[in-house]
């Protein structure tokens, strides 16, 4: 058993990160042992662990086709929604329309 009232503070220090990084690693080992064995049993079962907490597919949203081009940069695009870019705003300004800037 350690004596703490004869350390000094540097290692006591020390003392409490190397405790708090082996509470860390055991709670991780525990968690893995866990959950490989109720992945054990649920695959007993003919599922996955994924399939009985619902969680939800990756998102098949697709991305949004660029709708308008700067007419001075080709290489700036917006696809009309959200917050408009500032050259938009400007182009608007000074008279263009958004027809101006279709692609």
């Amino acid at each position: 058993m350690v004596d703490l009232e004869t350390l000094s503070l540097d290692e006591l220090k020390k003392l409490q990160k190397d405790v708090k990084k082996a509470v860390s690693s055991f709670e991780d080992r525990a968690r893995k042992k866990a959950l490989a064995e109720a992945d054990a049993v649920v695959r007993q079962h003919g599922f996955t662990i994924e399939q009985l907490l619902g969680k939800p597919a990756k998102s098949t949203r697709s991305l949004s086709v660029p709708k308008y081009a700067n007419p001075a940069n080709p290489e700036q695009t917006w696809t009309g929604r959200g917050r408009k870019p500032k050259w938009i705003i400007e182009a608007l300004d000074s008279g263009k329309s958004l027809d101006d800037m279709a692609i």
